[in-house]
């Protein structure tokens, strides 16, 4: 049977893989001779919410797949802007790269919920809709898996202080956790592909999945300390970026959720506070950032608003980030304190090979300022 079209286009963040984004894939790859897979929020920061690598993700759906199909198959890492215009543009590129001009273009997806309107974002070619696939979708594996009932750390590794994993909260009993993982697991299994088990099995015994499962948790609590308002709130807060010799002001967080992970000073913002107040008081309070606010007014350049409404896992949340460039002067002296483990000035020509060590979409918001990204390389390929 000649297939329909050249290339088949499917997107997902596949966080973790599971048997409805199987079905897709296979109507994919019964549609066209080749298959592109766009693997989104490509070199984010392990959180609850993206847990796994896209290099980890790129191998479960290669490994879920039969030799013969798995060779008609590519994957397109892409990173989250934020910016749907922009994102679409990525994909656009990305795909280019690797299809022939003219070629016969079809994109796979399900509408499930607003989540989804990016399957409009690309006129020129033919949408395949299809129903939803199951009754299974990765936010409820990753609740089951981060929600397992997993014994309480050890006093042994409560008293370590291991520096290859500074960041890390303290691992509870490996037996425990797998026991508890494959518990919480149980009733989804009809659903996860072998490969994606077992990753799941190998990631729970590991440091990083205690950290991930506090960070779960810490968010879990927050959601719900507001969770009986009469409307979900939407939270207000302030960033500064400050640049100086061609370096950046970066702090690391001291706590959860993006315990030891990078990002520009700020915070929210208090009741009695106008916007440059508040950025003022937070960047004295994590850096104590030496310098007057006259100077501070004299460098400010931009303020810009972020407001994207999937920026934050902790909800709603609308910053205003205070761009400033203080040019050649001396570097202000800093010190961490409050929220702020370690306060730091980075080259910002490392700052591209630092992208997944940002929290949340503090990489963007430098990109915003200081152009890290190349529109004419917006996505890479594998």
């Amino acid at each position: 049977m000649t297939a329909a079209y050249d290339t088949a286009i499917y997107i997902g963040r596949f966080e973790p893989v599971h048997n409805a984004h199987l079905a897709l894939l296979r109507q994919a790859l019964a549609s066209a001779r080749q298959v592109i897979v766009v693997i989104g929020s490509a070199w984010q920061a392990r959180s609850p919410r993206n847990p796994i690598t896209w290099q980890e993700r790129a191998d479960m759906l290669r490994q879920a797949l039969p030799a013969a199909e798995r060779a008609r198959l590519q994957l397109l890492p892409v990173r989250d802007y934020y910016d749907e215009p922009v994102w679409a543009q990525a994909v656009r590129r990305g795909v280019a790269a690797l299809t022939a001009p003219g070629a016969r273009i079809a994109l796979v997806g399900h509408f499930k919920d607003a989540t989804s309107n990016y399957l409009r974002s690309f006129p020129g070619w033919e949408l395949i809709s299809l129903p939803r696939q199951g009754d299974i979708d990765a936010s409820t594996l990753r609740d089951a898996y981060f929600g397992a009932a997993t014994a309480a750390p050890t006093s042994a590794a409560a008293d370590a202080s291991s520096s290859a994993d500074l960041f890390a909260d303290p691992a509870t009993d490996p037996a425990a956790t797998l026991a508890a993982v494959d518990a919480a697991l149980l009733p989804w299994k009809e659903h996860i592909p072998p490969a994606t088990l077992a990753f799941l099995r190998d990631f729970a015994q590991k440091p990083e999945y205690a950290a991930l499962q506090h960070e779960w948790r810490v968010l879990r609590d927050y959601r719900a300390s507001w969770a009986g308002a009469p409307y979900p709130p939407v939270f207000v807060t302030v960033d500064a970026v400050l640049r100086c010799q061609e370096h950046v002001l970066v702090i690391r967080r001291a706590h959860a959720p993006g315990k030891g992970q990078l990002a520009v000073p700020g915070g929210f913002i208090e009741q009695k506070e106008t916007l440059w107040q508040s950025c003022l008081r937070e960047l004295a309070e994590e850096t104590h950032c030496a310098l007057p606010e006259a100077a501070l007014r004299a460098a400010l350049r931009q303020v810009h608003v972020f407001d994207h409404p999937d920026r934050s896992q902790r909800g709603r949340t609308i910053t205003h980030a205070h761009y400033f460039d203080l040019g050649n002067a001396p570097f202000p002296a800093v010190q961490a304190d409050d929220d702020a483990l370690q306060a730091q000035w980075l080259p910002i020509a490392a700052l591209t090979g630092m992208e997944d060590q940002f929290f949340e979409d503090h990489f963007h918001i430098l990109d915003k300022f200081l152009g890290l990204t190349d529109a004419a390389e917006l996505a890479r390929a594998v």
